[in-house]
């Protein structure tokens, strides 16, 4: 967590150079995708490499915000406006978002642990709950 601030530095330098194809969590060998959401003061499209989840055809996002104590801003552009669009290797997927809560949250939340314990870590550092997202495929 003390490394946040060069990770995604790096992330977003390795994202540029090589079109979305390359970032620094997949290099670790774990699913990342590139999240645009719309910024909910400005209308602007926001963009932050991530993490995922893999859960059926969607994708599972979690805002731990690398254990700070607030959420981070893609997680409040969410809860202002669901659609949003990921792109996987740099090919472009609409989406929209839904934060999940009470059972359904809880029973994520063990999975989200099995596939990555670090989310442990994070939610004693930031000291509470962390937020999590499903973000299904929109059809056409």
């Amino acid at each position: 967590m003390r490394t946040s601030r060069f990770v995604v530095w790096a992330d977003k330098k390795l994202h540029k150079a090589f079109g979305g194809r390359v970032s620094l969590v997949a290099l670790a060998g774990l699913p990342s995708l590139r999240l645009t959401t719309t910024g909910r003061k400005s209308g602007l499209a926001r963009a932050t490499n991530l993490l995922y989840y893999p859960h059926g055809d969607g994708f599972v996002l979690t805002a731990s915000n690398w254990g700070r104590q607030h959420d981070p801003a893609w997680a409040l552009n969410l809860r202002a406006n669901p659609k949003a669009s990921v792109a996987l290797a740099g090919r472009p997927v609409d989406v929209v978002a839904r934060e999940l809560s009470g059972e359904e949250y809880d029973r994520m939340w063990a999975e989200l642990l099995a596939f990555w314990p670090g989310y442990a870590m994070e939610q004693k550092e930031a000291g509470r709950p962390l937020p999590v997202f499903v973000l299904e495929r929109v059809t056409r």
